[in-house]
């Protein structure tokens, strides 16, 4: 009866997950706990940790078999592999975006195109390990700091570089208070970060209108491969701005992007189980990645001294972090160090101009690596 009893309790204990643990799926959850940490305890935007630290710590518990077919997180990762998470995204993005920012002073639309050369120093590094371009390509566009369009490009070029590409994007974009301001710091002089800058030109509501129509047909007309991103972001802004179909525009922006935020943090962090995460290549796709947001970084600050000095020192060169993609992150990054410096100092509504181009800037760049590299 005893062994009866000890056979029995043996083959019980084989059927669960702590028969197959490994200490890669420790490592794994500590991971994941980490996430949930500086979600909660430093509030590194907990819309995207929480769930991506959650299901990453799921993922690595062996025997739920949910990132298996049929499991609940692999239907959730199969809407980010089929590209249609990406631009649901986009299409709730656009309807809580006020593009006027940018309308109001397009000058600042060269500071999106500034902040992106990360992209293309992250290109060369990828390179230089051994990448293919393809690849290459995929793990740049991590720099322009648009989650969307980094699964979108990598769907395109690499996509068995999906899971650490995605995991790279969304987690730095997190984490971009915590990587932006000692760049920030480094590239300028606390005089420069107490400039005020003069309050933009008021939008008119036509602008507003119009600017939607004029983006999605120069988008379908210069840049095919990433129209549909920018496509559904510019119907979510049309949506918004026409003030005739509140319902839907308020779906778009707040029930919508809801269900797909958390969809997507689920799907992120549902990829990072050990067997799969745990080797060199990630370890190269998470420091290129980190290298392009410190590279889009500086170059957006570099340029917005450049700016500074050619008015005449009316631009203050934090708001040039803000040029990289991440919406309103980023600019909300630019504020808060701004702030520090100088307590009257309110940049968001500045910042909120290159970081809004940052979006076109990150589009474009994917746009280009699809074309030369012959995606359509």
């Amino acid at each position: 009866m005893t062994e009866q009893i000890t056979s029995l309790m043996v083959s019980l204990a084989e059927q669960t997950g702590l028969a197959q643990l490994w200490w890669g799926n420790v490592v794994m959850i500590a991971v994941g706990a980490v996430l949930i940490y500086l979600a909660l305890a430093k509030k590194y935007e907990p819309f995207l940790l929480l769930g991506i630290g959650f299901s990453c710590i799921v993922a690595n518990v062996p025997g739920s078999d949910l990132t298996q077919p049929g499991g609940l997180f692999y239907y959730a990762y199969r809407g980010v592999e089929l590209i249609i998470i990406p631009p649901l995204i986009f299409l709730g993005v656009g309807a809580m975006t006020d593009f006027g920012p940018m309308i109001a002073n397009p000058s600042l639309m060269i500071l999106g195109a500034a902040a992106h050369l990360g992209i293309f120093v992250a290109i060369l590094g990828a390179k230089a390990l051994g990448f293919t371009l393809a690849e290459a390509g995929a793990i740049g566009i991590i720099g322009g700091a648009d989650g969307p369009m980094a699964i979108f490009v990598t769907m395109k070029l690499a996509p068995h570089l999906l899971p650490q590409i995605a995991v790279a994007a969304y987690s730095y974009m997190a984490l971009m208070p915590l990587i932006q301001p000692p760049v920030m710091k480094l590239l300028t002089t606390k005089e420069e970060r107490q400039i005020m800058m003069e309050q933009a030109r008021p939008v008119s509501r036509l602008e507003k209108i119009v600017f939607p129509f004029a983006i999605a047909v120069i988008v379908n007309l210069l840049l095919p491969p990433v129209a549909p991103l920018i496509t559904m972001l510019m119907l979510g802004n049309m949506l918004r701005e026409v003030l005739l179909v509140d319902r839907l525009a308020q779906t778009a922006a707040n029930d919508l992007m809801n269900v797909i935020t958390i969809t997507l943090t689920v799907a992120i962090g549902s990829t990072m189980a050990a067997e799969k995460f745990l080797n060199i290549q990630t370890l190269q796709i998470i420091l290129l990645g980190l290298v392009a947001f410190i590279g889009g970084t500086a170059s957006g600050v570099i340029g917005a001294k450049v700016m500074n000095w050619v008015s005449g020192g009316k631009v203050n060169p934090l708001i040039g972090s803000a040029g990289i993609a991440s919406v309103p992150i980023a600019a909300r990054v630019s504020h808060v160090v701004g702030l520090k410096e100088n307590p009257y100092n309110f940049l968001i509504m500045h910042a909120m101009g290159p970081n809004l181009a940052g979006v076109f800037g990150t589009a474009i760049s994917g746009g280009i690596l699809l074309a030369l590299l012959g995606v359509k």
